[in-house]
């Protein structure tokens, strides 16, 4: 399992929308569009799980694609390390 980080979404940009494009590539397995708790407007950003090749697949086909006037970007999502803080020098 992949998580893609998608972004430069319209804010008008709706789940449908995005499920309908992904789902060209594969089974979208999750879909998180945070959404501006003012506005319910989309924030531009979406992380979308999807199985391996499945994600590669959309990575190529789907990166630079046009959706609602906007050119998306989609890039796979990366786990952040955890840092390691202070310690004792010996």
């Amino acid at each position: 399992m992949k998580t893609l980080f998608v972004r430069n979404i319209h804010p008008e940009t709706r789940e449908s929308q995005l499920r309908e494009l992904f789902s060209r590539c594969g089974t979208v397995r999750k879909l998180d569009l945070p959404l501006d708790i003012f506005t319910r407007r989309c924030r531009g950003v979406a992380m979308i799980d999807m199985e391996g090749h499945e994600a590669r697949a959309a990575i190529a086909e789907l990166d630079g694609v046009e959706l609602n006037g906007q050119s998306i970007q989609v890039r796979e999502e990366r786990p952040r390390g955890k840092k390691k803080r202070g310690g004792r020098r010996r």
